[in-house]
C-alpha cells in the first residue's frame, strides 16, 4: 500500500532530505544533520508527501549507519521546517486503506527519530505546521528559533486530527490542558499560530535561541547535552484523571460553542487526547491511523482542503485581474471621513504602506478625534512590543488630518468612508475631482450602493473603484474590489496592488447591489427573519442553522452589524430585487426604537428577549420547525448564488466561497458555502444542478 501512495500523489512537490555529517563543538563527536528542502524559496514551503517521507526514511537510516555518529539533527531550509502533509494529494485519496496507510507511513518514518540508536534533535528554525511539528515531537530534544513563526497543529481547522503522533505525544509532553489549547482551541480560533518564544514557554521546545546563527547555537547546545554539561529538565505533567478530564471537557465546550457538533474533527482529536493519558504509544498511534482513515474519507476534510487552496492560491491571484504592471505607485493616501471605520482604514494604510495618510471631515473636532484614535492605537502597538520606538514615531508623524480637501492634491489614492447615502457620496467625489491629480484613484468603501452611479456625474468616472472592507478591518482579510461600469484597467490594477500591500485578499466583483458577502448574508438572514415574522419562535429561527457550525447565529450577526446597517442593505436589495428581498417591519421597528439588536444578554452571556423588545415584535401564526427554517434559508441562498453567477457578479462559484470564508468567517469544513449546498442536496433541489463538479470539495471513491 505504501507503493500505491506514490500513485495517489502524482504531482507531489518532493522535499529532499539532504544529509551531511558535521563535527560537533566541544569535541562531542560527529552528528548527522538532515536538512529538508524542496528546492523552492520561502513562498513555497516544504511539505510531506509519501515520496518525501520515504526519502526522509532513507536519510535517517543512512545517518544511523554512519560509523561514529553520536546524534542526528533535523532542520529545514531558511525560515521553514515543514508545512505539514501534502494536502493537495490527500484530497485525491479514494480508498480508506490508502488513508490509513498514509498515517502508518508517517508514524513509521517519524518513529525512527524516536527509537534510534542515538539521541535525535529537531532544530525548529521556522514554520512547523502539522506533520512538520510532529516530526519534531518524535525527536529526543527540540530547539526553536525565537524568530520562528507559524508553528501549530492546525489539522482540526482543516477537518483532520494530528495524525502522525501529535495527538498522543503533545499531551504527554506538555499536559492535557496545554495540548487542548494547541490542538483544538487555537485551531478553532481562526487557526491561531504560535511563535518561537511561545513554543519554548509551553515546553514544546527545550530551549529557544535568537539570531541568524540559530543552527550553530543549536548544535553547540546539542554538544553540551551529549557531554552532560546541560541537563534537560521538563516540568512534570499532571496525569491525574481530574486534570485530564477537565482539560478535555474544556475543549469539548469550546468546540460545542463554535461548531455545535457540525463537524467531527475536533471531537475525534479530543477523544485521542483523552485516551493519551492511559494508552500506550502504539495504541495511541493506531487510534490516530484509524481517525485519519475516517476523516480523510469524509467530505468535511475535502471541503477544508478546497477552502485552504482558495485562501492560499486563488486569493493571491484574483480571477479577472488586469495586468499588474498597469498599477501606479501610491505615495500618499487620503481618507474622507474620520469616524471609526475611516480611522481603522487609516491605521491599516499607514502600517502597511508606510506613506503619509491624511483624514478629512466636516469639522476640526471630528478630525482631531479620528487622528487621535489612530495615534492611540499606534501607541498601544508600541506598548505591546509590536513597534519599535522609531517605528512608532514614524507612523505617528505620517497620520494627519484636515477639514480642507485640498490636502488631497498630491494623493495617489483617496478612499471615502462617509455616510452610506448615494447623493452624499456623489458630492464627495465631485469635491475630490476638483482637487486631486489626474491619475489619483478614487475609491469607495460602500457596502451596497452602486459604484457606477456614484461615479456617473464625474468627468473621469474611469478612476473610481469599489474597495469594500469588512469590519473589524484589522481582522477580516477580504476586500471586495468592485469594477464599476467605467473603471479602467489601471485603476483596477492599482486597487488590487494596494490591497495586496495591505495584506488583504482581494476578490474582483461586478458592480451589483451589495456585491457578494452582504448579498448572500442578507438573503440568508432575510429568510430567518421572515420565518420569525410569520410566527416561528425567535429562538427556533435563530438556532435553525446550528448544524452548519457557523461562527454566530443570524440574530447575533445582526447585532454585530447593527440593525440600522442591516436595514439599509436590505432596503437597497429590496429596491433592486423586491421579490427576493422583503424588508421586515419588525426590523424597521427595532431600528426606530434604537435597539442594538434582538437579544439582550444575561450575566452568564446567554441571550434572552427582554420585554421591551418583545413588545416591538408582531408575528403571524405560521410556525416552522428548525429543519424547515434551515431548508428554506439554504434553498434561498442557493437560488441567490445561482443568480449571482448567471449575472457574472464573480467569475466562478469559488469566488463566492472565498468571499464567505474571508469576509464572513464561515468555517473551512463548509468549504465556504457551495460545497455544503452541493453535498446536502440543496443545490440540486433549489436550482436543478450542482455548483461544483463531483470530486471538488467532495470525496470520489474508487
Amino acid at each position: 500500500m505504501t507503493t500505491d501512495l506514490a500513485t495517489v500523489f502524482p504531482d507531489e512537490v518532493v522535499t529532499t532530505s539532504h544529509l551531511r555529517f558535521v563535527e560537533l563543538p566541544l569535541g562531542a563527536g560527529k552528528a548527522a544533520l538532515i536538512t529538508l528542502d524542496n528546492g523552492h524559496d520561502h513562498t513555497k514551503p516544504n511539505t510531506l508527501g509519501p515520496a518525501t517521507l520515504l526519502g526522509l526514511e532513507k536519510a535517517i537510516d543512512a545517518a544511523y549507519a554512519e560509523p561514529g555518529v553520536v546524534a542526528v539533527a533535523v532542520t529545514g531550509k531558511p525560515f521553514i521546517l515543514a508545512a505539514g502533509a501534502d494536502l493537495k494529494g490527500m484530497a485525491l485519496v479514494t480508498e480508506r486503506a490508502q488513508a490509513v496507510a498514509l498515517g502508518q507511513l508517517g508514524h513509521r518514518v517519524f518513529g525512527k527519530l524516536a527509537n534510534g540508536p542515538v539521541p535525535t534533535f529537531a532544530l525548529i528554525n521556522g514554520m512547523a505546521l502539522g506533520g512538520g511539528l510532529e516530526l519534531g515531537l518524535h525527536c529526543t530534544y527540540r530547539t526553536v528559533s525565537n524568530a520562528a513563526q507559524g508553528i501549530a497543529l492546525p489539522e482540526v481547522f482543516l477537518g483532520l486530527v494530528p495524525g502522525w503522533g501529535g495527538a498522543w505525544l503533545l499531551p504527554n509532553l506538555i499536559g492535557a490542558d496545554n495540548a487542548v489549547t494547541v490542538i483544538v482551541e487555537n485551531a478553532l480560533n481562526q487557526n491561531r499560530m504560535l511563535r518561537g518564544p511561545q513554543v519554548g514557554k509551553l515546553g514544546i521546545a527545550d530551549v529557544a535561541f535568537d539570531g541568524a546563527d540559530f543552527i550553530e547555537r543549536s548544535l553547540h547546545w546539542a554538544a553540551q547535552v551529549l557531554r552532560g554539561d546541560v541537563s534537560v529538565d521538563r516540568p512534570e505533567v499532571d496525569r491525574s484523571a481530574d486534570a485530564w478530564d477537565a482539560a478535555v471537557a474544556r475543549g469539548r465546550a469550546a468546540a460545542d460553542g463554535r461548531l455545535h457538533g457540525a463537524t467531527p474533527a475536533p471531537y475525534r482529536a479530543l477523544d485521542l487526547v483523552a485516551a493519551a493519558r492511559t494508552v500506550s504509544r502504539e495504541e495511541g498511534f493506531a487510534a490516530e491511523d484509524d481517525a485519519l482513515g475516517d476523516l480523510i474519507m469524509g467530505d468535511d476534510l475535502r471541503s477544508g482542503v478546497y477552502a485552504f487552496d482558495l485562501t492560499q492560491r486563488r486569493a493571491k491571484r484574483p480571477a479577472g485581474a488586469p495586468d499588474k504592471s498597469l498599477a501606479r505607485p501610491v505615495t500618499k493616501v487620503g481618507i474622507v471621513g474620520a469616524g471609526l471605520m475611516a480611522s481603522q482604514l487609516a491605521l491599516l494604510f499607514v502600517r502597511r504602506l508606510e506613506v503619509p495618510v491624511v483624514l478629512t471631515d466636516l469639522d476640526a473636532a471630528r478630525v482631531e478625534k479620528g487622528v487621535g484614535w489612530v495615534h492611540a492605537e499606534i501607541d498601544k502597538l508600541a506598548a505591546r512590543g509590536r513597534l519599535s520606538p522609531d517605528a512608532r514615531n514614524k507612523l505617528t508623524a505620517l497620520v494627519t488630518g484636515s477639514t480642507d480637501k485640498t490636502v488631497f492634491a498630491d494623493a495617489d489614492f483617496v478612499i471615502e468612508a462617509v455616510f452610506e447615502e448615494l447623493k452624499v457620496k456623489q458630492q464627495v467625489f465631485a469635491d475630490l475631482e476638483a482637487v486631486v491629480s489626474p491619475n489619483c484613484v478614487l475609491a469607495t468603501n460602500t457596502s451596497s450602493l452602486s459604484v457606477t452611479e456614484m461615479a456617473s456625474k464625474l468627468r473621469h468616472p474611469e478612476r473610481v473603484v469599489g474597495f469594500h472592507f469588512f469590519n473589524p478591518v484589522a481582522v477580516l482579510p477580504l476586500v471586495e474590489v468592485v469594477r464599476a461600469g467605467a473603471t479602467d484597467d489601471a485603476t483596477l490594477a492599482t486597487a488590487l496592488s494596494v490591497g495586496k500591500t495591505l495584506k488583504k485578499s482581494c476578490v474582483l466583483v461586478k458592480d451589483a447591489p451589495a456585491f457578494v458577502v452582504n448579498r448572500v448574508l442578507t438573503r440568508f438572514i432575510g429568510e430567518i427573519t421572515r420565518a420569525a415574522d410569520e410566527g416561528t419562535p425567535l429562538e427556533v429561527a435563530d438556532n435553525a442553522l446550528a448544524p452548519l457550525g457557523l461562527p454566530m447565529t443570524p440574530f447575533v450577526l445582526l447585532q454585530l452589524v447593527g440593525p440600522a446597517v442591516a436595514l439599509h442593505v436590505a432596503e437597497t436589495l429590496h429596491d433592486a430585487y423586491p421579490d427576493r428581498f422583503p424588508v421586515s417591519e419588525n426590523l424597521r421597528r427595532l431600528v426606530a426604537a434604537g435597539k442594538p439588536g434582538i437579544w439582550s444578554w444575561n450575566e452568564h452571556g446567554k441571550p434572552y428577549l427582554d420585554d421591551a423588545t418583545a413588545a416591538l415584535f408582531e408575528q403571524g401564526s405560521t410556525v416552522l420547525t428548525a429543519d424547515e427554517v434551515r431548508e428554506r434559508a439554504l434553498a434561498a441562498v442557493a437560488e441567490e448564488i445561482r443568480i449571482m453567477l448567471d449575472e457574472g457578479v464573480v467569475a466562478e462559484a469559488q469566488d463566492i466561497d472565498l468571499c464567505m470564508l474571508l469576509g464572513a468567517g464561515w468555517p473551512f469544513h463548509l468549504g465556504g458555502i457551495t460545497p455544503y449546498l452541493d453535498r446536502s442536496g440543496v443545490a440540486e433541489r433549489a436550482t436543478g444542478r450542482r455548483f461544483l463538479p463531483p470530486g471538488i470539495a467532495s470525496v470520489v471513491r474508487a
